[in-house]
């Protein structure tokens, strides 16, 4: 038995990454027939939830384990770096979302398309608005993951600076960040609109380092707690938010004179019941092998492909979604024009995951076969998160970096 050979990948986090994927493309065309089937519609949390814990157990991996003395500093600029690529996709998503919406409103001679998801500013102050899209100030509608992840990349070495000395301590400071920018409603400022950015990042970090000690914890040897009675609550606690949902309840009074960040249900400030919802979630899968072990599929598997790969699947489903909701706008929604459309994306978005696993495995080939190629990083884990990729099977350097 070879003892050093690297341990088979756990296809599970692929999977389910692939499945938020496949679930944000949904709710990025809004009204479409097949909506009702995406996560939000049976609890306080959606897709984009589901992504940032993904992302910081996946970055437990890629760099949480990683930063350590000696490697501390190659860790950041790592994690910085990858906050430059995520920066870069989220420049090119969006200049193609203008582009995709001044295509329609020119050749459908369609202004009103150039007022939709929050291009009027770069319409009525161009000037600004570009200044506010270069700076992160300006986000479309719908753009909006991407800066946020890249934000809490750049936060992350200082965390985890404090999580060598305690995990506990930690998550402590990671929730007091959130709680004060929920209390007090600060974040990164929008501009030149006002408010904050949608997806504030010093909220939406709490959740990602959540997910980031829970790895870390297990990956020193530790255990998550089986507590049945824990275990009973979080049941409860869903069932309750489904019932919410599906009443609906949501005309209930429940502040009690408490702050919003408590007892509403702010995406922006990602509120204590949105945040419960994802982690009750997120614990029975990991507590109960039957809903975990649906995930572990092959690695060929048409999910744990689209997973491996979801930077590139995230920013074509992106686009994708752009040219689907200015195309609506122009010609109508039909439930059949609608399927197709949804079909056809998340296809396009398979066969993009299939094309770059068939180009990687190609490179090593071309190369065994005297081919000269240089070496080039690969970026094979999602917008929202990383996962470690053994470095035998790859032949060239990886680069950890969130659907």
């Amino acid at each position: 038995m070879n003892l050093d050979a690297p341990a088979p990948r756990d296809t599970r986090l692929d999977v389910i990454r692939a499945i938020a994927l496949i679930t944000i493309f949904i709710n990025h065309v809004p009204g479409n027939p097949l909506e009702w089937l995406a996560s939000k519609n049976f609890g306080f949390s959606d897709a984009a939830e589901a992504f940032v814990l993904i992302s910081g157990i996946s970055a437990a991996m890629a760099y949480g384990m990683k930063f350590g003395p000696g490697a501390a500093l190659l860790t950041t600029l790592k994690a910085w770096r990858r906050a430059g690529v995520l920066y870069l996709a989220h420049i090119a998503t969006t200049m193609a979302s203008l582009a995709i919406f001044a295509f329609f409103a020119v050749q459908h001679q369609t202004p009103a398309l150039m007022e939709k998801i929050n291009i009027a500013p770069v319409i009525d102050d161009t000037t600004g608005a570009l200044l506010g899209i270069a700076t992160l100030g300006h986000q479309l509608g719908y753009n909006n993951i991407l800066p946020m992840y890249a934000a809490v990349l750049l936060m992350l070495p200082a965390l985890l600076m404090i999580g060598r000395r305690s995990l506990g301590l930690m998550v402590a400071v990671s929730g007091t960040i959130w709680f004060l920018a929920g209390l007090y409603r600060f974040g990164p400022p929008a501009f030149p609109n006002e408010g904050i950015w949608f997806l504030n990042p010093l909220s939406w970090q709490f959740l990602f380092i959540i997910g980031l000690a829970a790895a870390m914890h297990v990956k020193r040897g530790g255990a998550l707690p089986r507590s049945p009675m824990l275990m009973g609550a979080a049941a409860g606690y869903l069932l309750l938010s489904l019932a919410w949902v599906k009443l609906p309840l949501w005309g209930v009074d429940i502040p009690f004179g408490l702050p919003m960040i408590l007892t509403g249900f702010d995406k922006t400030y990602l509120s204590t019941p949105r945040l419960l919802h994802v982690v009750a979630a997120g614990y029975l899968i990991a507590m109960l092998p039957q809903i975990s072990e649906l995930a572990r599929r092959s690695p060929g598997n048409a999910l744990a492909v689209m997973g491996r790969h979801a930077l590139p699947v995230f920013v074509a489903g992106t686009i994708l979604s752009m040219a689907a909701q200015a195309w609506r706008h122009v010609h109508g929604s039909g439930f059949a024009t609608d399927i197709i459309i949804i079909a056809g994306g998340i296809w396009l978005q398979f066969a993009l995951a299939h094309y770059i696993d068939w180009y990687r495995r190609l490179r090593p080939i071309a190369a065994g076969n005297g081919a000269t190629i240089p070496p080039q990083p690969i970026y094979s884990v999602p917008p929202l998160g990383a996962v470690a990729v053994p470095l035998r099977n790859l032949r060239k350097p990886v680069h950890p970096p969130p659907a």
